[in-house]
């Protein structure tokens, strides 16, 4: 593929409709037959090579998060691996294939030097393997590390494992009484301490209906154990147990919908209006998200019941004038 790309690049170089055309195409040709482009090209194939499958099962958006949670410390493992062990392998393959395509490879001893010359903090001149494996290589998988930490905390880690025990799948196979029993405490709002008393009975009785029931013996998800505990009024039999699995349900709505409320403050608490109170700030983003429902409200209702609230210096017009019908 890299030939390949070489040859249309000098094509277009040679043969390009305008200047402009052909200068751009060896300007790309040049920026691309240097050791650094084939060093960033390498480590990045490594690292999305790594962290893919994740990409993919979180895209599925599957209400069998198990997988996920795997696949999370599976990708940090990695990770890690690929920083302390991944080095010397990720630069015998750049410079293999440098070699292989008449690139200069640069003596990682010697400093950097040229229009990208660098220091160090204390001003000494930098090494290319300073800058190669310092700011490049370990750098990106520190700032990919510390991502991964921030959206996967321990607390939404350990949320996740508890909310996993309620999994259908396998015949209930990732079934957990005590971290149900913790992932009920931590909705205080919506179990008291009676009901986790209650919770505690009811768990035991729900996983021994379950497992013996074959109604329940096809299901593999979440959604459809409700549906199908609606169906057969399961819900009434176990309600505790029911909003637990409601709550598990909501979870990922809820996420997404705070995560959306924060984008859309970006949008609305400008710098021109960075002095919004809380009140007023809550009823803009209402408006923003709501923009269907606000778009079907005729304008004059909107502006006629805004001059009712209080007395005004100015009367509003109407936006429509009504004539008298002729006779």
């Amino acid at each position: 593929m890299w030939n390949s790309i070489e040859r249309v690049l000098l094509a277009i170089n040679k043969l390009g409709e305008s200047l402009k055309i052909r200068q751009s195409a060896g300007g790309v040709f040049d920026k691309m037959d240097c050791f650094q482009f084939v060093f960033i090209g390498k480590f990045m194939m490594k690292i999305l090579g790594i962290t893919n499958t994740l990409s993919k099962i979180l895209q599925a958006r599957d209400q069998n998060i198990g997988y996920a949670l795997n696949m999370i410390n599976v990708v940090k493992n990695k990770l890690q691996e690929l920083r302390e062990d991944g080095w010397d392998n990720l630069l015998k393959e750049v410079t293999e294939f440098c070699e292989e395509h008449s690139i200069d490879v640069p003596n990682m001893e010697n400093f950097v030097h040229g229009r990208s010359r660098k220091r160090l903090k204390g001003g000494e001149p930098m090494t290319y393997l300073h800058h190669f494996r310092i700011d490049i290589f370990i750098k990106v998988i520190d700032v990919i590390a510390m991502e991964m930490d921030k959206h996967f905390t321990e607390a939404n880690t350990e949320l996740l494992r508890c909310v996993m025990c309620l999994d259908p799948s396998n015949s209930f196979a990732n079934f957990d009484h005590v971290r149900l029993l913790q992932l009920a405490k931590l909705y205080s709002d919506d179990f008291s301490s009676t009901d986790i008393i209650e919770l505690d009975h009811q768990l035991q009785n729900y996983i021994c209906d379950m497992r013996s029931n074959e109604i329940f013996s096809n299901i593999s998800n979440l959604g459809d154990l409700a549906k199908k505990m609606v169906e057969i009024n399961y819900h009434t039999y176990f309600p505790l147990v029911y909003r637990l699995i409601e709550l598990a349900l909501i979870l990922p709505v809820g996420t997404a919908s705070v995560e959306r409320t924060f984008s859309a403050m970006n949008v609305v608490k400008t710098d021109l209006r960075n002095r919004l109170g809380d009140d007023l700030l809550s009823d803009c983003l209402v408006c923003y998200f709501e923009k269907e429902i606000f778009r079907s409200i005729d304008d004059e209702v909107i502006m006629q019941s805004f001059q009712n609230l209080a007395s005004r210096r100015n009367q509003l017009r109407p936006l429509k004038i009504h004539r008298p019908n002729p006779c």
